[in-house]
């Protein structure tokens, strides 16, 4: 019998320990990655983009362009560096990119989501985020198209979606992580847009730097017998009484100002790899 070659790569010992991470680390930040070079901005984004997806919309998941041979991935710094963004494109209709993101350098040495959205292009589009003139809304933060959220509500969309997602969020935050890691940063901040944004991120194990009693407060509210849920009077479309009992029904009564105080205040972190478990509206469906 012929003796089994001993070639695997296991028994080899090099002369000397190939260092896989600095021993001490320094944060990358998003302004520092133009002076990176290419393949590492490109291994970036690359760890954001889910193959599985791509291959779905029929993108060369290493390429990152479609059967006509078009880029299907677009990223982008603002002027002076400090906000990143990465698109991934679709055929379908070009109006809203599959998923987007958008992260950005904050004053206190840490960056944030400033953004993230993932859109099923196959799904209806409800005009929320422009007015039927073509000016922005901000996605409703700044000025309402009333009727296209009417419907975007009807069609059991939250404030600010403008098409159905396409439910791979948890799977995203997990590629967030990844990222981050990658940068040595062992803490992300978000700042939620929406209250149903903050019950997302809440239920991924997030943590409130801020915000915590105001969405406790909130919840009570909603509660049998609370005020907010004595709002919930039909006045307007945004202000049924079953709202009160689902998150995304709290979310638009609250878009529609039921607070009587504006929706600001709340921010958010994440550390890697820890789940915190904090949840401020226990037991209320999405």
């Amino acid at each position: 019998m012929a003796e089994t070659p001993k070639s695997s790569l296991l028994s080899l010992e090099p002369k000397r320990p190939i260092p896989t991470a600095p021993e001490q680390p320094q944060p990358i930040f998003l302004r520092e990655l133009p002076k990176r070079n290419e393949e590492f901005r490109h291994l970036l984004a690359h760890i954001l983009l889910p193959v599985d997806l791509m291959v779905e919309f029929d993108i060369d998941p290493i390429t990152l362009r479609n059967k006509h041979g078009a880029v299907m991935v677009h990223a982008a710094h603002s002027e002076d560096g400090m906000v990143w963004a990465l698109r991934l494109l679709n055929d379908i209709d070009p109006r809203d990119p599959l998923m987007e993101i958008e992260l950005g350098d904050t004053p206190f040495n840490r960056i944030a989501v400033n953004w993230v959205a993932m859109n099923d292009p196959r799904a209806p589009r409800f005009d929320v985020d422009r007015l039927p003139d073509g000016s922005s809304t901000l996605r409703g933060t700044a000025i309402r198209n009333i009727q296209a959220e009417i419907a975007a509500k009807a069609a059991g969309l939250a404030p600010g979606q403008v098409r159905r997602g396409l439910k791979h969020f948890g799977r995203l935050m997990q590629d967030l992580e990844q990222v981050f890691a990658a940068m040595h940063h062992y803490e992300y901040d978000v700042e939620p847009l929406f209250y149903h944004a903050a019950i997302l991120f809440e239920r991924h194990g997030f943590r409130y730097a801020r915000g915590e009693a105001f969405m406790r407060k909130i919840h009570q509210g909603f509660e049998p017998g609370g005020e907010l849920r004595k709002r919930l009077d039909g006045s307007t479309p945004f202000r049924m009484p079953e709202q009160a009992d689902s998150i995304r029904g709290r979310s638009w009564a609250i878009h529609d100002g039921i607070l009587g105080e504006p929706w600001d205040g709340v921010k958010m972190y994440k550390r890697l790899g820890v789940f915190a478990d904090v949840e401020t509206a226990s037991g209320v469906l999405w």
